[in-house]
């Protein structure tokens, strides 16, 4: 069993700098999470000041994965779709600290958060992932059908463009 805790995150200082410096390192190691190499902190934070905000409206839920009181992982649940819609979320900025991969923590984020997707009555979960790099095949370990691949969709962090890949994956009731 992993030794890590996952749980949902609040807008607290010491957490929006460990998101911060997370987000960093993702771009700086080449994580295609819709940001440029180098990314200031500043930005960083700025960032994550936004989501854990709209976290707190309801409108989507971040969930950060701890070893102590270390943030070693977070994966974002879009909540907040247009009316037509309420049946599905989305799955976004997942994001695992080097030194922790391959250790089961995406896994255990992303189960998470199909979990509280199923709570909040959703029956199908979408996300995309750089072909470049990507996590495809973590995402299709867990379930997840590919839709199809979009290319040039965009800038790699440390320039030159990336295809991305849309996956689905239906959950609760509907699967």
């Amino acid at each position: 069993m992993p030794s890590f805790v996952i749980k949902p995150l609040q807008d607290l200082p010491q957490i929006r700098n460990a998101l911060g410096e997370l987000l960093v390192e993702t771009v700086a190691s080449g994580g295609s999470v819709s940001f440029m190499h180098p990314l200031p902190l500043d930005d960083a934070h700025a960032f994550w000041q936004g989501s854990l905000g709209a976290a707190a409206r309801g409108d989507r839920v971040v969930l950060g994965a701890f070893d102590g009181d270390d943030l070693i992982g977070t994966v974002t649940l879009l909540l907040k779709l247009p009316p037509n819609q309420p049946h599905r979320a989305e799955i976004a900025k997942m994001m695992t600290r080097i030194a922790y991969r391959k250790r089961g923590v995406a896994t255990a984020l992303m189960q998470a958060a199909e979990r509280l997707a199923i709570d909040h009555g959703r029956t199908l979960l979408v996300l995309d992932t750089a072909v470049d790099d990507g996590a495809a095949p973590l995402y299709e370990r867990l379930g997840f059908q590919l839709s199809g691949i979009i290319p040039d969709y965009a800038l790699k962090p440390h320039g030159g463009l990336t295809g991305t890949m849309i996956y689905w994956k239906r959950i609760g009731a509907a699967a």
